[in-house]
C-alpha cells in the first residue's frame, strides 16, 4: 500500500539542507532525524550521503507509515533503517547501546516552532546524554533574534502558529542556546537558507 505522504516545503527546501548537512555532517555513523515528518527528507538524505546510516523518527504514526513507504518505494530497505516511534518529551529515548555507540550527529527540521517549548528543552537535553564531544546537532527553521523577527513574513507566520496553539511560535534563537548551553552544548555556526529560515549548528561540547 502507498502511504507516502507529499509536503511541499521539503521539496523547496531538500535541496539547500543538502548543501549544509554536506560541510557539517560527519562522513560516517549514524544520524537520527527527529520529527522527520513524510520522510521526503529522510529518503532524499540517505541517498545523499550513503556512507551513513539515516536514522528516520516521528511520534505521529501516519508520518511513520508514510516515511517507511518511501524508504520502500525508493528501493532504500536494505541501506535505511525503518521509521522508529520516538517523542522528544518521552524519556529515555528508545535507542539501543548499539545504536548509541555509533551514533554521530542529530538533525530536526521544522520541529521546534510547532511543538512546546518543552520540547526543544528535552531535544538538547536528551541529544547531550547521547552524543559524543564535538558531534553535530542540527537544527533548521525559522529564528527570531534578540527576540525580534528576520521578516515581517515570520511575523505573520508566528501568530498563525500562536492562534492554532498558544504553545507554539517562531523561537528566539538566544533563548534556545542558553537551552543548548545547559545541555552541553555550543552554537558554532548560523547559516542564512532561503524563506527567511536558518540552519543552525550546535556541537556538543
Amino acid at each position: 500500500m502507498d502511504e507516502r505522504l507529499f509536503f511541499p516545503a521539503t521539496l523547496r527546501n531538500r535541496a539547500v539542507i543538502c548543501e549544509v548537512l554536506d560541510e557539517f555532517l560527519p562522513q560516517h555513523g549514524i544520524t537520527l532525524e527527529i520529527a522527520s515528518g513524510s520522510g521526503e527528507h529522510g529518503i532524499t538524505f540517505q541517498k545523499r550521503f550513503p556512507n551513513i546510516i539515516w536514522q528516520t523518527s516521528d511520534s505521529d504514526q501516519s508520518c511513520r507509515r508514510s516515511i517507511n513507504s518511501w524508504i520502500r518505494h525508493e528501493r532504500l530497505t536494505e541501506k535505511m533503517p525503518l521509521a522508529i516511534d520516538l517523542s522528544v518529551e518521552k524519556t529515555p529515548w528508545p535507542l539501543t547501546n548499539i545504536f548509541i555507540s555509533n551514533l554521530s550527529s542529530i538533525v530536526c527540521i521544522n520541529m521546534i516552532h510547532i511543538a512546546h517549548w518543552d520540547c526543544t528543552r528535552f531535544l538538547f537535553k536528551e541529544s547531550g546524554k547521547y552524543l559524543k564531544c564535538g558531534s553535530p546537532l542540527i537544527l533548521y527553521g525559522p529564528f527570531k533574534r534578540g527576540n525580534i523577527h528576520t521578516a515581517e513574513s515570520n511575523a505573520i507566520f508566528d501568530k498563525s502558529l500562536k492562534s492554532r496553539n498558544k504553545h507554539w511560535g517562531i523561537r528566539n534563537l538566544e533563548a534556545v542556546d542558553e537551552i543548548a548551553k545547559s545541555s552541553g552544548f555550543k552554537r558554532s555556526k548560523v547559516i542564512k537558507m532561503p524563506a527567511n529560515n536558518f540552519s543552525i549548528i550546535f556541537n556538543r561540547t
